[in-house]
């Protein structure tokens, strides 16, 4: 059930760019899409409940995640800045700090490590791992792309201060994305030599 619940909030993720995509002038297309965006992010914490509440802990659930993860932030980016609402710059950077990371987080795997395990100085345990970081980074990207969406919606009153406010969440989020990533970078070369990590 939360691999199942993993995998749909990506189909929701598409059906909300299908409909921003084709109709461009449509209300309830746009109110839909924020809604199915709304969704998408909102399961993301219910399939890790799901997989607690019922010990469906798994590796693969932990990859499908973040997968999942990638696939709906990325497609994001990429949408905003094809619809020209921001700059390729935010895609280009989440992307290639993700194909970074998560190429490394790879490796580190094999060694035995858990994903967000491998960081091994405090510092960077908590940039990475820590609940505060993953929760503020989580919540700038989330409500920079709900804000965004939100102030395309057509006819929406005073939609520049609104999109104003999610082009610098976006900011916030995309240099969180950098920050984040960085001690996966500094610490790839120390955990990848060690031998068995501790899981």
């Amino acid at each position: 059930m939360a691999n199942f619940i993993t995998i749909f909030r990506v189909f929701l993720m598409f059906i909300a760019v299908y409909l921003i995509i084709a109709l461009p002038q449509s209300v309830a297309a746009y109110v839909w899409a924020l809604v199915l965006t709304i969704l998408a992010f909102a399961l993301d914490g219910v399939d890790g409940w799901v997989a607690r509440k019922f010990h469906e802990e798994s590796k693969l659930g932990a990859l499908l995640d973040i997968m999942s993860d990638r696939i709906v932030e990325n497609t994001y980016w990429i949408l905003f800045a094809v619809q020209g609402w921001l700059s390729i710059l935010f895609p280009l950077i989440a992307i290639t700090r993700g194909f970074i990371t998560d190429t490394i987080r790879s490796a580190a795997m094999e060694k035995g490590f858990t994903p967000f395990g491998m960081q091994q100085n405090p510092v960077c345990k908590f940039i990475t791992g820590s609940r505060f970081m993953r929760i503020s980074y989580a919540v700038a990207k989330v409500v920079a792309f709900i804000v965004i969406v939100a102030s395309k919606i057509p006819g929406l009153p005073h939609a520049d201060i609104v999109f104003e406010v999610g082009y610098w969440l976006a900011v916030i989020a995309i240099v969180f994305c950098v920050v984040r990533g960085l001690p996966v970078v500094i610490e790839a070369k120390a955990v990848l030599s060690e031998g068995k990590g501790s899981m």
